[in-house]
């Protein structure tokens, strides 16, 4: 049995669950060892295009591996949103990395509410926005938009996992990456 250490660059536990939630499906036969930590991911608070949230993930990648470098992986995840002419869409990057390879995946993205726009464009973060616009509190610690915008048909860690579950592909095809 192979052994791994996985670093989850947040302390956000949605983000923490989907990462556990994803490498515990993909490495059944594996002992697992999951760490995370707060690292700053070197873009804005909300990433505002798909360039922005991409980096946001990469930093955090590799700024956790710099923290903890005992590891075997490095997972980063950043939300971000873009603005299609006069609707918003969010999405988040999952950024992947090991000591010889990275593994890269984008989610889903779906358009947010005029309501939540509106807050964006005046500066507020989406968990903000979303806390404001449906009376909730620490929104983006629990299901988000994607929670709260599928009634929680789709909560947000299962909407990480799957895209976390796509940046593991290069490791699991180590003949074709």
């Amino acid at each position: 049995m192979i052994k791994y250490k996985i670093v989850t660059a947040s302390e956000n536990p949605v983000k923490k669950q989907a990462v556990k939630d994803a490498f515990t499906e993909v490495f059944k036969k594996n002992e697992l060892i999951f760490l995370s930590t707060s690292v700053p991911s070197g873009v804005s608070d909300q990433p505002k295009n798909n360039e922005e949230t991409f980096n946001g993930a990469k930093n955090r990648a590799e700024n956790a591996k710099t923290k903890i470098q005992d590891a075997d992986f490095w997972v980063g995840i950043e939300g971000g949103t873009e603005k299609n002419k006069n609707e918003t869409r969010a999405f988040a990057w999952i950024y992947i990395i090991s000591d010889n390879k990275t593994g890269k995946a984008k989610t889903a993205s779906f358009f947010l509410p005029k309501k939540i726009t509106d807050l964006l464009d005046k500066g507020y973060e989406l968990g903000e926005a979303d806390d404001i616009i449906f009376n909730k509190k620490d929104s983006k610690k629990k299901n988000g938009a994607v929670g709260i915008l599928t009634k929680n048909t789709v909560s947000r860690a299962q909407y990480y996992k799957q895209a976390v579950i796509l940046a593991l592909i290069p490791f699991i095809n180590n003949e074709l990456y």
